[in-house]
């Protein structure tokens, strides 16, 4: 069949045979290649997204991977979590308990929270999701052992001022008094020795020779040395802190001066007889934030429960002070 192209010419009254231009070639070449173009690129398109490439399947497999370990990671995160809540409860149920340290703010264990806004960049990327929660739970546990850490440092220093207060504590007899055999007058109304009168007597009053031995009842820097004709003699003071004093009076000797700091149970003076005594002996008074408080109640670490009972007998039993 022929593909020449005739048009009729009513001047000549013929036929005659239309040549076709180059444009007109071209044109005619491109609308019958389009459909055909077309179609190769939709196929083309369709096979690259169903049609895995081994780069393409290497990627998938190792993000795979990735979101099992992001899973296996948010396990021990949640089980380090529930450590940390552990330790939270004994911190504030037991330690904070036993040392009297007041409740850990709760502000403090909120610091640091954020809002979604820090998160929002892992929305974009491949599990994301998976990589929020994760960033999300590590977050919060490192606050948690952060405000836990803050809690502990606390906790050590108000053990380690119990530590300096219970060493500081006057708990021990001045004297060595084992035998619960010197102590002769109490603390309380008492008949003084010189004008015959009913009079309080502030500490109380240990018989022994005059040298005899006199030792700190607790830690603490001496206050005072001083040396009087009447009242308490050769005296010592200490101040032991956290509001406590103790006075050594009627001494001998000192074995200390002013400014020494002081151990429980070092030697710092000899008993004697000096000042408003009738006998050698030595007086021993503590003080509590400036109150004078009887002695009896801090003889609890060197003595027994029996031996306890028994010196509160013996203090009651004297109704004359020696001083």
């Amino acid at each position: 069949m022929s593909k020449s192209k005739f048009k009729y010419n009513p001047k000549t009254l013929s036929y005659e045979k239309v040549e076709r231009t180059i444009g007109e070639r071209i044109l005619r070449s491109v609308i019958i290649a389009a459909p055909v173009l077309v179609i190769s690129l939709v196929i083309g398109f369709f096979l690259s997204y169903r049609i895995e490439s081994p780069k393409e399947k290497r990627l998938q497999k190792e993000l795979s991977e990735v979101k099992g370990e992001l899973e296996a990671l948010q396990e021990r995160i949640e089980l380090v979590d529930q450590v940390a809540e552990v330790i939270k409860k004994r911190d504030e149920e037991l330690y904070r308990t036993a040392l009297g340290a007041n409740e850990f703010p709760e502000e403090l264990r909120m610091m640091g929270v954020g809002g979604s806004d820090a998160y929002k960049h892992y929305e974009s990327l491949t599990n994301g999701e998976l990589l929020k929660n994760t960033a999300m739970k590590l977050d919060e546990v490192e606050r948690k052992l952060h405000a836990q850490s803050l809690s502990f440092k606390e906790l050590v220093n108000v053990a380690q001022k119990r530590e300096r207060r219970l060493a500081s504590l006057p708990a021990i007899q001045p004297v060595n008094n084992k035998e619960l055999k010197r102590m002769v007058s109490g603390y309380g109304w008492r008949i003084d020795p010189v004008y015959g009168t009913r009079k309080m007597h502030w500490g109380l009053d240990f018989t022994a020779d005059v040298g005899t031995d006199v030792y700190s009842t607790g830690d603490g820097v001496v206050e005072k040395i001083e040396v009087n004709s009447w009242g308490y003699g050769r005296e010592i003071v200490i101040n032991h802190g956290f509001g406590y004093k103790t006075r050594y009076a009627h001494l001998s000797s000192f074995l200390v001066k002013e400014g020494d700091t002081v151990k429980r149970g070092d030697l710092i003076g000899l008993v004697g007889n000096s000042g408003k005594s009738t006998g050698p002996h030595l007086h021993y008074e503590v003080e509590k934030d400036g109150h004078k408080v009887n002695p009896i109640n801090f003889f609890h670490s060197d003595l027994s429960p029996e031996q306890y009972e028994r010196i509160i007998e013996i203090s009651r039993n004297a109704l004359k002070s020696m001083d």
